[in-house]
C-alpha cells in the first residue's frame, strides 16, 4: 500500500470509529432520555437523565471528532440530524426498545461492561485525539456500569418477579452482542497501530465482567449461540426508523434554525 493510499485508509479508519462512537452515546442517550418523568422513583429518574446527558455530551464529542477527521463541513447537528438509516454505525443493541425498567437496565449494563473495557484500553491508544476522549469518557461510563450492575443485582436478588423480568430481557437482549465485537470496516488497521484494543480483546474483557455480574444476580451464565446471533452492527431494527423520525423532525423541519 502506497504512503498515500495507506493515509487515506486511515483516515477513513478513523472517521468510521469516531462516527461509530458518536452514534452509540447518540441513540442511546436518546432512550434513556424516554424514561424522563416516568421512572418508578424520583431518584431513579434523575440518574436515567444524568446518563443520558453524559451519553449525549460523549456523542457530541465523538461526532465533532468525527466531522473535523471528514473535512467536509460537517457538524455534530449534521451528522446527527441529517443522515438517514443506513449511514448511522451505531451498534443494534442500543436502538432497541426500553420495555420495563428490568430490561432497559439489561440494556444498558451489557453496553456498559463493553464500553468501559473500551474507553479504558482507549485512553492507552496512540491516536492523541482518541485517547483525549476516551479519558473523559471512562469516568462518565464507570459511574454507568456501577449503577447498572447495582440494580442487576437487586433485581435478579430481588423477588421472584424482578428475577423473571431480568431473565426474559437477557434471552431477548443478548442476541444483539456479537455485533459489538465484530471488527468492522478500517478497525484491523487501527488496532494494528495501536489505536484501538483489538475485538478479541474486549470480548474477553466483556465477557468476564458479565459473567460475574450475571452470578451475583441470580442469572444463568450468558449463551455464546445466543451472543453471535446477530454479529453485524448494521443489521438495525425496524426501531431505528422511529427513533430518528423523533430525534431528527425538527431539526430537518427547520434546517437553518440556530439553537
Amino acid at each position: 500500500m502506497s504512503s498515500i493510499s495507506e493515509k487515506i485508509s486511515l483516515r477513513r479508519a478513523r472517521f468510521d470509529f469516531a462516527l461509530r462512537m458518536g452514534d452509540n452515546g447518540l441513540i442511546l442517550s436518546h432512550r434513556l432520555s424516554q424514561w424522563l418523568g416516568r421512572a418508578h422513583a424520583i431518584e431513579e429518574d434523575i440518574a436515567l437523565a444524568n446518563i443520558a446527558l453524559d451519553l449525549l455530551g460523549q456523542a457530541r464529542l465523538w461526532l465533532s471528532l468525527a466531522g473535523r477527521i471528514e473535512g467536509r463541513g460537517r457538524g455534530e447537528d449534521a451528522l446527527a440530524f441529517f443522515r438517514g438509516e443506513s449511514d448511522f454505525r451505531h451498534f443494534a443493541l442500543a436502538e432497541q426498545p426500553n420495555g420495563d425498567f428490568a430490561r432497559t437496565i439489561m440494556r444498558q449494563f451489557l453496553f456498559d461492561a463493553r464500553q468501559l473495557a473500551l474507553l479504558e484500553k482507549l485512553g492507552e491508544s496512540a491516536d492523541k485525539e482518541f485517547a483525549a476522549l476516551a479519558a473523559k469518557g471512562a469516568k462518565e461510563t464507570s459511574y454507568h456500569i456501577r449503577h447498572s450492575a447495582a440494580w442487576m443485582r437487586r433485581l435478579g436478588c430481588g423477588t421472584a418477579e424482578s428475577n423473571r423480568r431480568l431473565k426474559e430481557a437477557a434471552e431477548e437482549l443478548l442476541r444483539f452482542c456479537g455485533g459489538m465485537f465484530c471488527e468492522e470496516r478500517g478497525e484491523e488497521l487501527l488496532a494494528r497501530r495501536g489505536v484501538i484494543p483489538s475485538a478479541d480483546i474486549l470480548r474477553a474483557q466483556w465477557q468476564s465482567t458479565v459473567e460475574q455480574v450475571f452470578a451475583e444476580s441470580d442469572l444463568p451464565p450468558p449463551d455464546a449461540k445466543a451472543i453471535d446471533s446477530r454479529p453485524s452492527f448494521c443489521g438495525h431494527t425496524e426501531h431505528l426508523g422511529y427513533i430518528l423520525a423523533e430525534m431528527q423532525s425538527l431539526p430537518r423541519l427547520h434546517p437553518q434554525a440556530k439553537w
